[in-house]
Formats: C-alpha cells, sequence, structure tokens
C-alpha cells in the first residue's frame, strides 16, 4: 500500500475542510447583510418615494441570491470531503488491520447450498467481501457478489476484467473521488424501482398538452391588447391568467401520474451526474473502462441526461409550492410544459438509464476488487494455465484476512494429486487451505491476490471446513460431512479439474472407522483431475503415501520458548510427529500440570 499518497490525500482534504468552514462562515456573515441592505434600501425606498433605491434593493437581491447559490456550492462541497475522508479512512484502517467494523458484509449473499461461501470467508462477519466492498449501490453488490463464484470462470472475461482493476489501481484519485460521490448516495441504494417506472410504456398525451403554447400567446396579445388601450374583457390579462391556472388545477390528477417516477428520484441524480461526469471526461486504456465510458456516450451523454432529470426533479419538487404553481401555470401552464419535457426526457434517455446504472455497478465492482492492491504491500495479478490439466503455483501466498505485518507467506506447487496435511493444534492446517481456496476464488474474480506469484488453472473450488449440524432436517455433523465428500467424488466422476479442501475429515466420528472413512475417501479424490488437500490429526493417513505416489505429507510445525508454545505457520513437507494437545489443555486449566508431565 501507498500509505503515504494516502496520508497525504487526507491532510489535503483536512486542509481544504478548515478553508471552507472559514470561508461558510463569511459568506453566511455576507448573506445577512446583504439581505439586510435590501430589504432596508426598499424600505426606505418605499417610506420615502425614492426611486433609486429599488434599484439598489434590486441589486442587492441579486447579490444575495448568487451568495446563496454559492454557498450551497461550498456545502456540496465539504460534504463531498467529509465522504472522501470516510474513504480515505476506510483505505487505512484495511491497511492498519482494522477494517472489521465497515457495515456491509455480505451476509445477505450466503447460500445455504454452497458451502464455500462460508468455508472460505467469502460473505458474513470478518470476510473478504466485507473487506473489498466499496460498491454503495444494491446492483454494485450484487454484480460484486457474482464475481465470487467456485465454479471454474471464462478466463478471457477475468482477464479482461483484470485489466481494467489494473488501471483503477494506477488511477487512484479516480477511485477515490467516485467512491466518495457514491457513499453520499443511501446505504444500498436501489434504482430498480425508477427503472421499472421509467421503462413502463407511455400513455399517449391528448391535444389539451397543445395549450402550453397557445395559453401564453393568448396572454401575450392580451397584454398587449391592454398596453394599448384595447380592452376586451375576455381578453384581459387577468381572465386569461385565471383560465390557464383553472386548467392546470383540472389537470392535477393526470400531471401527478405523468409526473410519478420523478417522486422516486432525489439527490441521488446529481451525484450520478457528477460520476458519470467524470467517467466521460477521463480517457482509459483498458478495454473494460472504454466499454463502460463508451456506454455512458454511445447516442447521448449520460451526464447531460442526467442533469436535465435533476431539473426536472427540482421543478416538480417545486410545483408543491403553491406560490411557484400558482404563478408558473397562470404565466406558462409550467405543468404542461413539465410532463412533455419528462415524456420527451423518456423517450430519449429511458432505454438508456438500466445500462447507464448498470456501467456504474461494474465500475464499482472494479474499484472493490482494486482495493486489495490499493491496501496491500505484496500482490499480483494471478495468470492462467490453458492446459485442461488442474495445476496452482504460488509464492509468498498470505491471507488477505489477516494484516500485513502479521501475514506469513507460503509457496506451493499443486498438479493432480492429494496432500495429507497435519501438524499440531492452532498450527495453522486450516488457515493455510482455507487461504489458498479462497485466493483461487479472489483470482477468478479478477482481482490482484496477496502473492508475489500466483498461476493457476481453470478448477471447481470445493470445501468442506466448517461443517454443521442440521436439526430441522435431522441432519448430524458427520453426516453433512459425508454429503460434501460424496458431492466431491460425485463430482470427479465427470472428469473435471477440482481443488478439494477437507479439514479434519471425518473428524464426527470414532477413530476407527474415521481412518477406515478418510482412507476411503482419499482413495476416491486421488485422480488425474483433482487437487486434493486435507488436513487431519490421524497420523495413520500418513502411511497413504506408499500406496499411490500421487499422495504426498505435509505439515506445519510449533516451537517451544520456556513454557511458551509458538508457531512460525510456515508449510513444510513430509509428516509432523509432535502434538500439543495437553499443552493446550495444561493452559485451558483442563489438565493440573503434574498431568500434563506424564
Amino acid at each position: 500500500m501507498n500509505r503515504a499518497f494516502y496520508d497525504n490525500e487526507r491532510e489535503i482534504d483536512l486542509a481544504e475542510q478548515k478553508t471552507l468552514h472559514k470561508r461558510e462562515k463569511r459568506v453566511v456573515a455576507a448573506r445577512t447583510i446583504t439581505f439586510l441592505g435590501a430589504a432596508v434600501s426598499f424600505g426606505i425606498g418605499w417610506d420615502m418615494n425614492l426611486h433609486h433605491l429599488y434599484i439598489v434593493a434590486a441589486l442587492l437581491a441579486m447579490i444575495f441570491i448568487r451568495l446563496m447559490n454559492y454557498h450551497e456550492r461550498l456545502r456540496r462541497r465539504k460534504r463531498f470531503l467529509k465522504s472522501r475522508l470516510t474513504v480515505l479512512n476506510s483505505y487505512i484502517s484495511r491497511a492498519r488491520g482494522t477494517w472489521r467494523k465497515r457495515s456491509n458484509d455480505g451476509s445477505i449473499y450466503l447460500k445455504n447450498n454452497r458451502p464455500q461461501d462460508v468455508d472460505l470467508h467469502i460473505f458474513g462477519e470478518g470476510s473478504i467481501f466485507q473487506y473489498i466492498c466499496a460498491a454503495r449501490t444494491k446492483r454494485g453488490r450484487d454484480l460484486l457478489a457474482a464475481a465470487f463464484n467456485p465454479e471454474p470462470p471464462d478466463l478471457n472475461e477475468v482477464r479482461n476484467r483484470q485489466r481494467g482493476v489494473a488501471e483503477i489501481l494506477q488511477r487512484p484519485r479516480l477511485s477515490l473521488d467516485l467512491e466518495a460521490y457514491a457513499r453520499l448516495m443511501p446505504n444500498n441504494h436501489d434504482t430498480s424501482e425508477l427503472i421499472v417506472s421509467v421503462e413502463e410504456e407511455l400513455p399517449p398525451l391528448g391535444k389539451i398538452y397543445l395549450l402550453r403554447f397557445v395559453m401564453p400567446l393568448i396572454l401575450i396579445a392580451s397584454v398587449f391588447l391592454a398596453w394599448h388601450g384595447i380592452i376586451v374583457y375576455e381578453l384581459s390579462p387577468l381572465f386569461v391568467m385565471l383560465i390557464s391556472l383553472a386548467i392546470a388545477t383540472a389537470a392535477i390528477p393526470a400531471v401527478n401520474e405523468l409526473l410519478a417516477p420523478l417522486k422516486i428520484i432525489s439527490k441521488e441524480l446529481r451525484l450520478y451526474h457528477a460520476i458519470f461526469e467524470r467517467l466521460e471526461s477521463t480517457n482509459f486504456t483498458s478495454k473494460r473502462l472504454t466499454a463502460i465510458r463508451d456506454i455512458l456516450t454511445d447516442e447521448m451523454s449520460a451526464a447531460q441526461k442526467l442533469r436535465t432529470l435533476s431539473l426536472l426533479v427540482d421543478a416538480a419538487n417545486a410545483r408543491h409550492n403553491p406560490i411557484y404553481f400558482v404563478l408558473g401555470n397562470a404565466l406558462f401552464l409550467s405543468d404542461f410544459f413539465l410532463v412533455v419535457t419528462f415524456m420527451r426526457w423518456r423517450v430519449d434517455a429511458a432505454n438508456h438509464l438500466r445500462t447507464w446504472l448498470d456501467a456504474f455497478a461494474e465500475v464499482e465492482v472494479l474499484i472493490s476488487l482494486a482495493s486489495i492492491g490499493q491496501t496491500r504491500t505484496t500482490y499480483c495479478f494471478p495468470t492462467f494455465y490453458e492446459d485442461d490439466e488442474p495445476h496452482l503455483k504460488v509464492e509468498g501466498l498470505t491471507s488477505l484476512l489477516v494484516a500485513d505485518a502479521k501475514g506469513v507467506p507460503n509457496d506451493v506447487e499443486l498438479k493432480a494429486s492429494t496432500t495429507i496435511i497435519t501438524g499440531a493444534n492452532m498450527s495453522g492446517k486450516t488457515t493455510w487451505i482455507r487461504t489458498l481456496a479462497a485466493a483461487v476464488m479472489v483470482a477468478y474474480s479478477g482481482a490482484p491476490v496477496c502473492a508475489k506469484s500466483f498461476a493457476v488453472s481453470r478448477l471447481a473450488v470445493m470445501t468442506s471446513i466448517r461443517v454443521n449440524d442440521d436439526i430441522s432436517q435431522g441432519v448430524s455433523t458427520f453426516y453433512a460431512e459425508l454429503l460434501r465428500i460424496k458431492s466431491m467424488i460425485e463430482y470427479t466422476e465427470k472428469n473435471l479439474p477440482m481443488l478439494a479442501c477437507i479439514d479434519e475429515i471425518f473428524k464426527g466420528t470414532n477413530v476407527n472407522d474415521r481412518v477406515i472413512g478418510a482412507k476411503e475417501a482419499i482413495r476416491r479424490l486421488t485422480n488425474e483431475h483433482s487437487i486434493t488437500l486435507v488436513t487431519t490429526h490421524d497420523f495413520q493417513l500418513c502411511d497413504m503415501v506408499d500406496e499411490d505416489s500421487r499422495i504426498s505429507n505435509a505439515h506445519f510445525e510449533e516451537y517451544y520458548e520456556g513454557d511458551e508454545i509458538k508457531f512460525d505457520f510456515k508449510l513444510r513437507k513430509g509428516r509432523t510427529h509432535t502434538t500439543n494437545a495437553k499443552y493446550l489443555l495444561r493452559m485451558a486449566g483442563i489438565l493440573p500440570p503434574e498431568e500434563s508431565k506424564t
């Protein structure tokens, strides 16, 4: 992680935040003085019949309006900076290892029929999803969750996404700004209802909407006649205005129905406008991001259309103001103009809105996947073997869920084979197979992995690690594990490449049955299509290396400094010959000291 970059950006934003706060105070004071000056000038001019003071009051009123607009821009910038600082702190917290306080852990994406999600900490508390997710919208989160799939991927698609993630890594300020804009939206912002409303078939507009031209022309004619002293009661300006207002009032139900989609839209439109404007103005080089920019600029500019839509929303909200409604409709039939303008917007842009929002959802995915490279000191983009034979080679692999400073790198190269991993309790067996399998799924998502190098072929990732019983279905822990391993064996019958990770195989039954069942399962899972990793405390399984040359042993060790047990978490070849259960029982106070010495 380029920690200096994020710390520097944070200091710059904090300094600007202080400057804006001081500037806002001055603007508020100027607004107050200008407003009072305009009011006093108008009052004195009225009382003393000094017409030139009306001009002064009008000028001060114009300055007041400009100051209000400037103040609003200042407040928007302050909100953006606050959001950007939150994003910066999020990156820094992940580098420090305090990221588990992040709110969105992706628990809603856990699937009962996909144990890998829990076994490999893909979703849920303390998960990979919680670590990387930068998506604020529901569409972005759904797409990010879909990127983590244990099934073999389309490698061309993965490489395409990798190049997009790599370009995001090269543009850290762009990703910071886009994420900051997105964070100003409501959490899990969902635009589905808006899209459905906008895409509905348009009802035909009646000829009554032609009155939006007719009535203002009649009003202009009546003013002209009145100005020249020609008084026609039926064409007096006031009478024409009352007719226009009556027409607008009678049309309120129909207008409300046609403008209903605008009720769903709020300030997010301005944020989308800012996001799309930034994306459209960036010259991307990767195919993925270039395609996204092309989607936003094809036929029409998404940023310009969203700006128009945000102005329509403001106008729709303003019509609820009685003064605006009366004056706007009496003079111009503003409701009719608003309806026709919105209908034209829907014709021009409604067919593109879904693709625009989907394009931004993909950008959120790329930013999320890139966060691994933004927050880790050691990472690489995986390469992929084109051969159908299973192959996995890694150097310096550590867990994404462990802080950089605490991660212990390991190397391994695996082809079609079975590795029986032994080691004392807490030595790192389970963590290693989780780290390896999870890294494969992360690699298939298009993200970088925490390793010096990482190469893998197309593999289905299958696991049996965190196995629980199901009381409602009458399924014991042992039987649940049987079902998992059975599914692995059935998958091998398809002759498709697989990475199978089994932790403490058949731990739910007695040692004799466990060893017998484990040996048979290992035999079935040792074939030319599978990379199988099995952790166990049953040393009898280590003797299987004599049965098949494709079976090997590996282990983790512990060591002691005085009475303190320590682990180096390094994977070594061969079997272990030590245990530490009694030591841990003594530490927990379950065994008395003298018992542990025998």
